[in-house]
């Protein structure tokens, strides 16, 4: 029997899965990608962004582009950032990855050339490069997991500002209640044991037998996929050997 999921649901475009964007300042992304080898800029105005976790920059450069991007810790209003492939290795100035030093701390790198920043750009988070080649640089993310990038890939100097924000404890369910407003996510979360069995397979009713949780069958509809998964295949994999007459 099928669901009403929570996660069926958000895809439907209510407004309670629906975020504000209409209160964002906008979108954080890098300098357009040219041919310049350097563009020189000043911060105008920092930003604070209820979709963004960092604050952002409002940086206006000599050609007249304005960006909005995510700011680094230590940069100030008035100050001059740099981006191209000459600008200098310092706070908040944006380079390809294969024109920045080894181990410098870096944020909001880009996936592919231009793309203006994918990741590393939560608050307080920083990456490092680890090694390079003609192609191929190698971060170490701060996950501790080590990604390859395309060399002319973008990444901005320094760690993203807003650094501690999840070190102090929200205390209060109503502190922990605006926060989720601000961007109008679903909270508080219910388990999929504590729902009743009409709303989520793993309901049931008020007894010490809390929940049903078992792997969903292989065929099963779309209310049903949650959970533990059935996976494709169990068992050791075994070579076949092959006899030739």
């Amino acid at each position: 029997m099928g669901k009403n999921l929570i996660s069926q649901a958000r895809g439907t475009g209510s407004p309670t899965y629906r975020a504000p964007s209409f209160r964002y300042a906008g979108q954080a992304k890098l300098k357009q990608l040219d041919a310049v080898p350097l563009h020189q800029g000043r911060v105008v105005e920092l930003i604070h962004c209820p979709g963004h976790s960092a604050p952002l920059a409002l940086i206006e450069y000599i050609d007249g582009e304005t960006t909005l991007a995510i700011a680094p810790e230590g940069i100030v209003v008035g100050g001059t950032v740099q981006a191209g492939p000459d600008a200098e290795p310092q706070i908040g100035n944006t380079l390809p990855l294969h024109a920045i030093p080894l181990g410098i701390e870096i944020y909001n790198i880009e996936s592919a050339p231009g793309d203006g920043g994918k990741f590393v750009r939560a608050s307080g988070a920083a990456a490092r490069i680890v090694a390079k080649s003609d192609k191929i640089v190698t971060v170490k993310l701060p996950s501790k997991k080590e990604k390859s990038f395309p060399a002319d890939c973008r990444a901005m100097i320094g760690i993203a500002a807003g650094g501690g924000r999840t070190d102090k404890p929200f205390l209060r369910a109503g502190t922990k209640y605006y926060k989720m407003k601000a961007r109008n996510k679903l909270w508080p979360k219910m388990s999929g044991s504590a729902q009743n069995a009409v709303d989520h397979p793993f309901g049931n009713k008020r007894t010490s037998r809390k929940s049903k949780a078992r792997p969903a069958p292989r065929h099963a509809g779309p209310g049903r996929k949650v959970g533990m998964i059935r996976p494709r295949r169990t068992g050791r994999k075994t070579g076949r050997t092959v006899v030739q007459e």
